[in-house]
């Protein structure tokens, strides 16, 4: 399969190919100044991997097609700290960057409705994208750091990890046509404002799609041959419960109550909703307990999304 960069390119001669991977190479922590040296050489003067940094340089360049070829070469400890970079990224800079060039483009006062709408929605978005990635960098990146250290975790969180992405993504097209379709400019300044603010969000939109996509396509799939190394080296039953099974030992009565748990409900409310006692309700929360080796909201919500009882929209995050 022919890639666009090799390890012997010269890594000036790679950033100037494409500039959007000046970005990259900034996530990675590799300074500016790179001289005529390769791209080995580079990424070996700043401790990454040569096959990662070319594995995301390639995806960059020509989209999943690639990703095949890299899953079982990548370092996943190179790949999560890139990850990482890049939700700080997003969330401490490119999206909070965005959000003060709308300040200034609009009038956010609450007699300009469509402006305070749109602020709303960003802000709304915002703090989704900023949900799902806290997840990802608290329990995914977490869930993944065992597995390198040689442990199979009880719950497996992978399912959980590209819930969202295709949500983020269309969220921002819409706040585009909203904007476009609907705010008048107040004069030919916010106009100008405003432009630069779209061009943004355009920018943005683009590089939070391939960052999901490079999740979905890379990360996930290296992550799950990691799993199955490990599951290799332990071949003592795991406490891990399997998907199918464990689902068909919870009654139609436990998996409402799962259902109930996980929207956010308090146990009492729970036994309103159900018409049975707080006692009852107790108990059957013992036996799912028991019966999927689960004692926490976290992990039955993994669970239950996983296995339908919920959609990912109805669930309440603790």
């Amino acid at each position: 399969m022919p890639f666009s960069y090799k390890e012997t390119d010269r890594m000036s001669d790679v950033i100037a190919s494409q500039p959007s991977l000046l970005q990259m190479i900034c996530r990675f922590g590799i300074q500016l100044g790179v001289g005529d040296k390769t791209v080995r050489e580079v990424c070996e003067e700043s401790d990454v991997d040569t096959v990662t940094f070319l594995a995301v340089a390639n995806f960059m360049k020509n989209g999943k097609s690639v990703a095949p070829f890299y899953v079982d070469k990548v370092s996943v400890p190179t790949l999560v700290k890139h990850l990482k970079v890049a939700h700080d990224f997003f969330l401490n800079f490119q999206l909070a960057h965005i959000r003060r060039k709308l300040l200034d483009a609009i009038d956010c006062s609450r007699q300009n409705e469509v402006a305070f709408l749109i602020l709303k929605f960003y802000d709304e978005y915002l703090s989704e994208v900023r949900k799902h990635m806290d997840f990802e960098n608290k329990r995914i990146f977490r869930y993944v750091d065992e597995l390198l250290a040689g442990r199979l975790p009880a719950e497996n969180l992978l399912p959980y990890a590209s819930k969202g992405h295709e949500g983020m993504d269309r969220k921002l097209q819409e706040l585009k046509n909203i904007i476009i379709k609907y705010y008048t400019p107040t004069d030919d300044k916010s106009s100008d404002l405003l432009c630069n603010v779209l061009f943004s969000i355009y920018n943005c939109e683009a590089d939070l799609r391939q960052h999901c996509e490079m999740e979905d396509a890379l990360f996930i799939p290296a992550v799950e041959i990691l799993e199955e190394r490990v599951k290799a080296q332990n071949p003592l039953p795991s406490v891990a419960v399997s998907v199918d099974a464990t689902q068909e030992s919870l009654s139609e009565r436990e998996k409402q109550i799962v259902a109930c748990i996980v929207r956010g409900m308090t146990n009492k409310e729970v036994a309103a909703q159900l018409f049975i006692s707080v006692n009852t309700v107790l108990t059957h929360r013992k036996n799912i307990s028991r019966k999927l080796d689960i004692h926490s909201v976290s992990g039955l919500t993994i669970y239950a999304i996983v296995n339908g009882i919920v959609k990912i929209d109805e669930v309440k995050v603790q």
